[in-house]
């Protein structure tokens, strides 16, 4: 065959190649640019819960407690509960929060509940002067009196973990059964309320009671603890009646407590009816000493 007729053929069959190429990686790309904004295009799953101005409701990151979590005024939640959170791969922990110390604040706790009686006393009081509480409820007690549960949550109060029913023996036998204990009750508030409350307090106080190993733990789940730095005492061998109980809030916010917060520890149960009656005067007694009230959150101080 002639040299420049073969010559031709060569350079023919390189160019049809090389024109093929050229097509093939094209509609590679093109193919890969349509998967692209077909994925853009489809809506990312949104995420379980109801959002609110009354609350802040934790994303599934946490990033938006980082932003919004400026103040104590809203409860905050969590829209899974820590066996969601651990089910999806989402992280447990949370974020890194600066604690709220900017004003004098007073927060109101009640442990034990919700009762029928005492409780909804409790309320009624604290809705005739415009303030919010926080509310260490039981998961045995939120199934006796759901429609209590609800009433706290609607009111704007804070909903915070304190066991399933209290009981010592099993919740202190290892930081495991604690953690168990405290995912039995925060079922059953996730099934009334549909949301997790990230802050708990631990029957009794974390103080004596907790070992090192049981606040690692505590923080990998992603509560927050709290105790208490006043106490109107009634639920000690004190018994006292509601004149002593204000004056025991009054003995002891005397002078400037640490981070100029009264975390007051109080019940809201069955024979706290001394409570209920001394509520007033708590009220009264914090508010003439330049407290405001406020909620606890993961941003509140513990107060030692």
């Amino acid at each position: 065959m002639d040299k420049k007729v073969l010559l031709k053929f060569f350079i023919a069959v390189g160019v049809i190649v090389a024109a093929s190429a050229v097509t093939f990686a094209w509609q590679r790309d093109r193919a890969v640019q349509v998967s692209v904004a077909e994925e853009a295009a489809v809506p990312a799953e949104p995420e379980p819960g109801v959002e609110s101005d009354a609350y802040i409701l934790a994303k599934g990151n946490y990033s938006n407690l980082v932003t919004d979590l400026t103040d104590v005024d809203k409860p905050v939640y969590d829209r899974y509960t820590l066996k969601q959170r651990q089910e999806k791969g989402l992280p447990t922990m949370l974020p890194q929060l600066t604690h709220y110390t900017s004003e004098k604040v007073a927060y109101l706790t009640f442990d034990d509940g919700p009762d029928n009686k005492n409780t909804p006393a409790v309320l009624d009081i604290l809705k005739a002067n415009g303030i919010h509480a926080t509310f260490y409820v039981t998961g045995q007690m939120a199934q006796e009196n759901p429609a209590v549960l609800k009433r706290l949550f609607a009111e704007g109060h804070a909903i915070g973990n304190h066991s399933y029913d209290h009981n010592y023996k099993r919740l202190y036998k290892s930081k495991e059964d604690f953690l168990a204990d405290m995912q039995q009750s925060e079922e059953i508030i996730f099934n009334i309320l549909g949301v997790r409350p990230l802050i708990i307090r631990a029957p009794g106080g974390t103080v004596g009671m907790f070992g090192n190993d049981f606040y690692e733990a505590v923080n990998l789940a992603g509560y927050v603890p709290h105790d208490w730095n006043v106490s109107t005492e009634d639920a000690t061998a004190k018994r006292p009646n509601a004149s002593q109980e204000v004056q025991f809030v009054d003995r002891m916010t005397k002078g400037r407590l640490k981070d100029d917060m009264a975390l007051v520890l109080m019940h809201s149960c069955a024979g706290k009816e001394q409570t209920v009656k001394a509520l007033q005067g708590i009220i009264n007694t914090l508010k003439a000493k330049g407290y405001r009230f406020g909620v606890v959150t993961p941003i509140t101080p513990q107060p030692w």
